[in-house]
C-alpha cells in the first residue's frame, strides 16, 4: 500500500504545481514605462556645467604649459565639491 500512497502523493504535488497557479490570481508587477533614468533640466545643466567649466579653466590656465596642480584645484576642485555637496544633500533627503 505504501507504493500507491507515494504515487498519489506525487500526483497531488504535480496537480498542485500545474493547476494552483491557474486558480490563484496573478499579481502583475507595475514597471515604469521608460526604464531609462529621467534627467531633469537642472540635472542636465549641472552635467553640462561639469564638462564646460573645466574646459574653460583649461583654456585660461593652460595646464600643459604651467602648473597642473593649479588647474586641478581651480578646474576640477569646484566641480568635485559641487557634486559631493549634491550627493550629501540628496542622501540626507532620502
Amino acid at each position: 500500500m505504501s507504493g500507491l500512497q507515494e504515487i498519489l502523493l506525487i500526483a497531488v504535488i504535480l496537480m498542485g504545481i500545474l493547476f494552483l497557479p491557474r486558480i490563484l490570481p496573478t499579481r502583475t508587477e507595475q514597471r515604469p514605462k521608460n526604464p531609462v533614468a529621467f534627467l531633469s533640466r537642472k540635472m542636465r545643466v549641472a552635467i553640462v556645467a561639469s564638462i564646460v567649466y573645466p574646459a574653460i579653466a583649461a583654456l585660461f590656465l593652460q595646464p600643459w604649459k604651467r602648473d597642473v596642480m593649479m588647474f586641478m584645484y581651480a578646474g576640477f576642485g569646484p566641480v568635485a565639491l559641487a557634486w559631493l555637496g549634491y550627493w550629501a544633500i540628496t542622501g540626507r533627503k532620502k
